[in-house]
């Protein structure tokens, strides 16, 4: 099969969805492999990096005129028209967006939108929510640190000593717990909330301290627990006292770190105004919540502003500022999903009874089939 790999134009995407390595594997399988010019040069992957694992390189209409073309966002209208009706697009298609995959299906292609996939443990080898995530929670405390004006670490000189840094991270997912550990490992001393308990045992497991907010009615419980490893909103008796709890904790935070976010929907407020009003000069809010519009109403998506003496970062695309890594591991994310419908015996085959390809399924014949 021709499979085409266009460089991406939303402006700053840098990653890619094949390397080298993965386009290696796929040309062992009996692919031909189209790269277009400069496609993974943001992500230190050379044209001649892909010449070297037999890959053509080729230019944008090359690209886009493949059987499968692997994307890491979805094509724009100008994308979408360059390709032949019933090519196959996998990347991350965005579920959530009609408008996209309505485009998608006028122009005739079957588009597989990789964060369907669901959360159970056959697919998580191909969850890129998960694996992006990963790598936005460690940048998230990078930034932060670069923009904090103090040492993370407690440190004892002959000048004095410094105190440690007190972060506090609301919402511990993927991103939560990888900025948990990477807060840990620069020193700070770190406190987190979220609104599944489950999640306590995580959170005291890398050095952090849980801010448990008790549970009083069963409605509040059952949702903490979640459906498919998604939060659900918390009933408003609960939010208000968590609200209340939260508040003293970022009060007194050096650095807050927000990863909230529930598909499909705005991002839930987590940190106000007032709350932000109440914090020390030179702290740091970094909002991964951003692209879902904030988990603080004062964040500016795409961003870095200072309001109330606290400096606001409303980076949209955190992983794509760890272009190499975290192309590696979606390009690893992607190439799992194709064997799913890339079969030994060659052709595209989609079958429906696969769970995983059923839920990532978006567009096909015309018409969008996400459910």
């Amino acid at each position: 099969m021709q499979i085409g790999i266009p460089a991406e134009s939303t402006a700053g995407e840098t990653r890619v969805a094949v390397t080298p390595e993965t386009a290696r594997k796929l040309k062992a399988q009996g692919h031909t492999v189209w790269v277009q010019t400069g496609a993974g040069v943001a992500a230190s992957a050379p044209d001649a990096a892909y010449e070297a694992v037999g890959c053509e390189i080729t230019d944008v209409d090359g690209a886009f005129g493949c059987e499968l073309v692997l994307k890491v966002r979805s094509p724009s209208d100008g994308e979408a028209a360059l390709m032949k009706p019933g090519t196959a697009v996998v990347g991350m298609l965005n579920p959530f967006d009609a408008e996209g995959l309505q485009t998608l299906a006028t122009a005739g292609l079957t588009g597989f939108a990789l964060e369907a996939a669901p959360r159970t443990t056959r697919a998580q080898s191909m969850d890129v929510l998960s694996s992006q995530a990963n790598i936005a929670g460690y940048k998230a405390v990078m930034i932060a640190a670069d923009k904090y004006q103090r040492f993370f670490p407690m440190l004892m000189t002959a000048a004095g000593t410094v105190k440690a840094a007190r972060i506090v991270i609301l919402g511990v997912g993927v991103a939560g717990l990888q900025a948990i550990a990477t807060a840990k490992r620069l020193g700070a001393v770190i406190e987190a909330s979220d609104v599944r308990p489950s999640v306590k045992e995580q959170v005291e497991s890398l050095g952090a301290k849980f801010i448990d907010v008790p549970y009083e009615t069963q409605e509040e419980k059952e949702a903490a627990e979640g459906v498919g490893g998604y939060a659900r909103p918390m009933p408003q008796s609960w939010l208000d006292r968590q609200k209340a709890e939260v508040a003293k904790r970022v009060a007194q935070a050096d650095v807050v770190i927000t990863t909230a976010l529930i598909p499909g929907r705005p991002a839930p407020v987590l940190v106000t105004e007032d709350m932000v009003k109440a914090m020390k000069p030179g702290s740091v809010v970094v909002d991964l919540a951003a692209p879902q519009g904030g988990n603080c109403p004062l964040t500016e998506p795409g961003r870095t502003v200072i309001k109330h003496g606290v400096t606001l970062v409303g980076e949209t695309n955190l992983p794509a500022l760890v272009a190499a890594d975290a192309s590696s591991l979606y390009a690893r994310n992607v190439l799992d999903f194709l064997k799913l419908v890339l079969p030994k015996e060659g052709g595209f085959k989609i079958d429906l009874e696969d769970d995983i390809v059923a839920a990532c399924l978006m567009s096909r014949d015309g018409q969008v089939t996400r459910k």
